[in-house]
């Protein structure tokens, strides 16, 4: 008979092998997006596909199963936030999840997926939906199958959603947005009626693509980032990749004449980065070293590269450096006109483009439309004509292509649905936790100021990236800052940070 302490061994070498085999995945993903050659695609998706399927028939094999009531019903993890209790209700969560879903729909996502990332490029490219609609139309009833067998009490969107932010509802994050559209709407209304505006075709200037990399690399390195355990690559769509211990790649792409689409990119994908890099590796392979959910992920990536990289304190220290990188695009620049550029608010087509303050209406467009898309609502082939409805709706613009519209993200060619909305959670995270940093380090301005961010990156360390799965988001979010997760903070950041630059 198996007692309880060989019971969590077993289970334990299990969820390492699981989540080796995932890391595997991660390094082929990785060159996927980076430099697999174009016709190793269909070979590529019957090797993630065998990987995928491997993984998830040791999950919800029944001996995982027997193994996990074993365990529970031997009292061995009674502190809920120990090591063994974070494990067994993260293994729980999964295998109840996991058992409900066959590996054969799993594996048939996978290899769909693969195949409707390189299509998703293709039609990307040449600005046509009708390319990518086929393989969309598959991985959406293949999706909607997943649903349903996972199983939800209000919406099939509630299972997908919590694959990727365990334990929230489509309920509550429509609850949350409410808020913070009533907010955003007249905020930014009242910049774009402001007479101030910045100089923003100083962005718009040359930046060598080089020079970019290097000064990028410089900033990922500035933070924390260590390189010797990780890479800078460029890709079609800007990731961050957390294989394993000392190996977390992040990426981005390049536009000459557009300074903020790498740099900022380089700085979101390193907060994910650093997210990874400072999980426990004494953990790796069990839930109490992995993260807890993508909107804390995302909470880690829009601090480091919103409240952080476009604070006045970072740019006293780093614009005098880019001015020595870029020298002829920055000549007749100040700092505040530069701070003041990287900052404008204006209502734009991309996502991973946008501002702080309309950046979270772009999330919320997405969010009504999978919604839709999911339930059945808007019909596959409606989706550009929905999207530039529901985008000028909300920010006020015109769709001119598919590239620039609905084909501009990538998330829907991997079956992602569900991931949008832990975008602006972590944006709302983000604030609450940079605020509970600010308190508990007064001089983290001057730091910043010097271009030294090791007392934030510490703090960040010791209260979320050595956690693990210890808390869930929201438990951990109220731990931190001592309130629930509101819309009100950020708000906050918001109106004084936008105040000030446009005299509100």
């Amino acid at each position: 008979m198996t007692t309880a302490p060989q019971a969590y061994q077993e289970l334990s070498a299990l969820s390492k092998e699981i989540r080796l085999l995932r890391s595997i995945a991660g390094v082929l993903g990785w060159d996927r997006e980076t430099y697999m050659p174009t016709k190793a695609s269909p070979l590529r998706a019957d090797q993630m596909s065998y990987l995928s399927g491997r993984a998830h028939r040791l999950l919800i094999d029944p001996r995982f199963g027997d193994l996990l009531a074993t365990v529970e019903q031997d009292g061995l993890a009674e502190d809920p936030a120990s090591d063994a209790a974070v494990n067994l209700r993260e293994w729980r969560h999964d295998y109840d999840r996991g058992v409900k879903v066959p590996a054969e729909l799993v594996e048939e996502i996978t290899h769909t997926a693969v195949l409707a990332q390189r299509s998703w490029v293709n039609a990307r490219k040449a600005s046509d939906f009708s390319i990518f609609q086929p393989h969309l139309t598959q991985l959406i009833t293949l999706t909607r199958r997943m649903a349903e067998h996972i199983g939800y009490e209000q919406t099939p969107y509630d299972a997908l959603l919590d694959g990727y932010e365990p334990g929230e509802t489509t309920a509550n994050v429509q609850r949350l947005f409410a808020g913070l559209r009533a907010e955003l709407v007249p905020l930014v209304q009242a910049i774009q009626d402001s007479p101030v505006r910045p100089r923003s075709e100083i962005l718009t200037r040359d930046y060598p693509v080089d020079r970019q990399y290097l000064f990028g690399r410089s900033a990922a390195a500035a933070f924390g980032y260590d390189l010797a355990a990780g890479r800078l690559d460029t890709v079609t769509h800007p990731f961050c990749s957390g294989i394993g211990p000392g190996d977390v790649r992040i990426t981005t792409r390049y536009n000459l004449n557009f300074f903020n689409e790498a740099f900022f990119g380089i700085l979101h994908e390193s907060g994910h980065g650093l997210y990874e890099q400072g999980l426990p590796v004494e953990f790796f392979g069990l839930p109490r070293g992995e993260d807890i959910g993508m909107g804390i992920h995302e909470s880690q990536s829009r601090l480091w590269e919103n409240f952080v990289g476009r604070s006045r304190d970072y740019w006293t220290y780093f614009f005098p450096r880019a001015q020595q990188m870029f020298p002829e695009a920055l000549a007749d620049v100040t700092m505040e006109a530069f701070y003041f550029a990287v900052n404008e608010v204006k209502p734009s087509l991309i996502r991973v483009e946008a501002d702080e303050v309309t950046y979270n209406l772009h999330i919320m467009l997405r969010f009504e439309i999978e919604q839709a898309i999911v339930s059945g609502d808007l019909a596959i082939a409606d989706i550009p004509a929905a999207w530039n409805e529901t985008f000028a709706k909300y920010l006020g613009i015109a769709v001119p292509d598919d590239s620039q519209g609905c084909l501009q993200d990538i998330h829907w060619s991997f079956a992602g649905f569900g991931y949008f909305p832990t975008y602006a959670l972590g944006n709302l995270y983000g604030a609450q936790i940079f605020a509970a940093a600010r308190q508990a380090l007064p001089d983290l301005p001057a730091h910043i100021r010097r271009g030294d961010f090791s007392p934030l990156l510490a703090w960040l360390k010791e209260n979320i990236y050595s956690q693990g799965k210890r808390y869930r988001s929201r438990q951990l979010v109220e731990k931190i800052s001592g309130a629930e997760p509101s819309h009100e903070p950020l708000v906050a950041y918001l109106q004084a940070k936008y105040g000030e630059l446009y005299h509100l």
